[in-house]
């Protein structure tokens, strides 16, 4: 198993920055590509961001590239999105995914944390 917990959501205005972490314990072998998704209510959970355990290859979703930045550092087991430049369109519940390598088994997600762009 691995457990997430996501944190640094928060309410900014309009083009400031917020960086999120995603602190992950367990079994982190389990775990080839860390993604980072959103979501608000009543639509469907939209992919961000991911980063790959094997090479660091890192892919964003159009509506964030170039704000966006996906990163890890290994030694604190921790994933960040660092998020530039905001928008009122930005809003959302922000999950942390560890997708899960063997076939058959169930990927990890965290609690969530919510970025509130507004001003």
């Amino acid at each position: 198993q691995v457990q997430l917990v996501e944190s640094g959501g928060g309410l900014v205005q309009p083009g400031g920055s917020l960086r999120l972490s995603c602190a992950a314990s367990g079994r982190l072998s389990d775990v080839d590509l860390w993604q980072w998704y959103r979501q608000n209510p009543g639509t469907t959970r939209e992919w961000v961001a991911h980063i790959a355990m094997n090479n660091h290859g890192t892919n964003y979703a159009g509506s964030v590239w170039g704000r966006f930045t996906v990163s890890r550092d290994d030694v604190k087991n921790t994933v960040y999105l660092q998020m530039d430049n905001l928008k009122p369109e930005d809003t959302a519940v922000y999950y942390c995914k560890g997708r899960n390598w063997r076939p058959g088994e169930s990927s990890y997600w965290g609690q969530g944390t919510q970025v509130t762009v507004s001003s």
